[in-house]
């Protein structure tokens, strides 16, 4: 008798509850139904961003260093015609920072020197792509700016615990001795010599350097 009383109590609970889902589904059905639209719709606007950008991506990737390759093969106005073309945001970071070099490698110093200052003026811009737009700019102007006028743009970086600390180190004892204050020179050459953290390739031009320098200071 218990288990047939069960019975009737969960078939009664069953069609109340059925009774109850359908005045629910009366009231705010298509309320419910909406809600269901809109939540797959952002789900499927969502993958199809995702796959936008992954997409934009691999477009942008394949532009720059297929810009790249033409750059190499001495093809420069082809490379830079490409590279101005990429607007995925981290490729055209990246893109700037190329164009200027080929600029550079042109020839076109003052064209190269304004597009990474343009560069690194741009709050948009990555903090480190930054420092490194500047740092070439630097390289470019040695045959032209005076120490103190690299030492204005470049004296953050003569720091110890600045990233291009040893590059900007060269580029000063670089635009020292073609002014022939080989004095300055050979303390910025010293100092990238004894650096423990600078590169193998930047120690053997500092040595250089100051083989080149040693006839031109005082004896000690």
């Amino acid at each position: 008798m218990s288990d047939n009383n069960d019975a009737i109590f969960r078939e009664v609970d069953e069609e109340v509850r059925q009774e109850e889902y359908k005045k629910l589904w009366t009231r705010h059905g298509r309320l419910i139904t909406a809600a269901a639209l809109l939540f797959i719709a952002a789900i499927a606007g969502w993958q199809g961003w995702k796959y936008y950008e992954k997409k934009q991506a691999e477009d942008a990737s394949a532009i720059y260093y297929d810009a790249l390759r033409k750059a190499t093969d001495g093809k420069p106005d082809d490379a830079l015609a490409d590279l101005s073309v990429i607007r995925h945001a981290g490729f055209a970071q990246l893109a700037k920072l190329e164009q200027a070099a080929i600029l550079g490698k042109k020839g076109d110093a003052d064209k190269a020197v304004a597009a990474y200052d343009a560069f690194a003026t741009d709050a948009s811009n990555d903090p480190a792509l930054v420092d490194l737009a500047r740092i070439r700019a630097g390289y470019l102007l040695v045959d032209s700016q005076s120490p103190d006028q690299l030492l204005t743009r470049l004296g953050r970086y003569d720091k110890d615990d600045a990233l291009w600390h040893n590059q900007a180190r060269e580029i000063f004892g670089l635009s020292a001795y073609r002014v022939k204050d080989y004095a300055m020179a050979d303390r910025y050459f010293n100092a990238i010599s004894v650096d423990a953290k600078a590169s193998q390739g930047l120690k053997q031009r500092a040595e250089l350097m100051l083989q080149l320098l040693a006839p031109n200071l005082p004896a000690k």
